[in-house]
């Protein structure tokens, strides 16, 4: 009787391994922060669509320009923040996820 609560017990927890590594193989990889300005230049140029009359649009359209060429420049933290901080300007919420 104690061997098959042992086997029992090895497989169930082999079983509970299995099902630990398939759910970890499902999540996103973390996006880069190229993408990430890739991602909020775009959503910037979407929202200056259908908030061109914004009272910020001008210094939004300066920060967005800055934001780009620190993106380009190879420093994406202050681009994230410049492309971030235009969309605010704009009454847009960054869809920006945490990494």
């Amino acid at each position: 009787m104690p061997r098959l609560s042992i086997s029992l017990l090895g497989a169930l927890l082999g079983l509970g391994l299995v099902t630990a590594a398939v759910g970890q193989s499902d999540a996103k990889a973390p996006l880069t922060r190229s993408e990430r300005c890739a991602n909020l230049s775009h959503q910037f140029d979407e929202a200056l669509e259908t908030h061109a009359t914004a009272t910020q649009v001008t210094a939004a359209k300066a920060l967005q320009r800055k934001g780009n060429r620190y993106c380009a420049a190879k420093k994406q933290a202050q681009g994230i923040r410049m492309l971030a901080n235009a969309l605010k300007l704009l009454g847009v919420t960054p869809n920006d996820p945490v990494q």
